[in-house]
């Protein structure tokens, strides 16, 4: 008797390679397909070159990468999110599809405002200091 697409089983994969595999190919679509992504790591990038420009202590440093890896997580799980509703609507409007789009879209807005906080407490002293010292 043929199978369609809605019988077929996955298996949990049982080995540690398989998995790690399966977790770098979900990052490699994300950072392909979502523009937002490459932006949140270009700004994560550009944080983490100001990091050494201002010789961050190493608690700072932790405070930047909590924050830039936040904002990355978040956009991963953004776009699980909505590729979850697209596929559930098939690309087709839902009221309750976009509150689950809005909501995952909000928890992004969200984590990149705290990192931009973060950045505001580590850079702008520094950069006051230099301003002051040229002055």
């Amino acid at each position: 008797m043929p199978m369609d697409s809605k019988d077929k089983r996955t298996e949990k994969n049982k080995h540690f390679i398989a998995s790690l595999e399966f977790a770098l190919q979900g990052i490699k679509t994300v950072f392909k397909e979502e523009r937002n992504m490459r932006t949140h790591l270009l700004m994560g990038v550009a944080a983490i070159i100001a990091g050494f420009v201002f010789q961050l202590a190493i608690s700072e440093w932790l405070w930047l990468l909590l924050a830039i890896f936040l904002v990355l997580v978040m956009e991963i799980i953004n776009t699980a999110f909505e590729n979850v509703v697209d596929m559930v609507t098939d690309f087709h409007f839902h009221p309750i599809g976009k509150k689950i789009k809005d909501m995952a879209a909000g928890a992004v807005l969200l984590t990149a405002g705290f990192a931009v906080v973060i950045a505001v407490l580590l850079f702008v002293p520094k950069i006051w200091q230099i301003l002051q010292d040229i002055l």
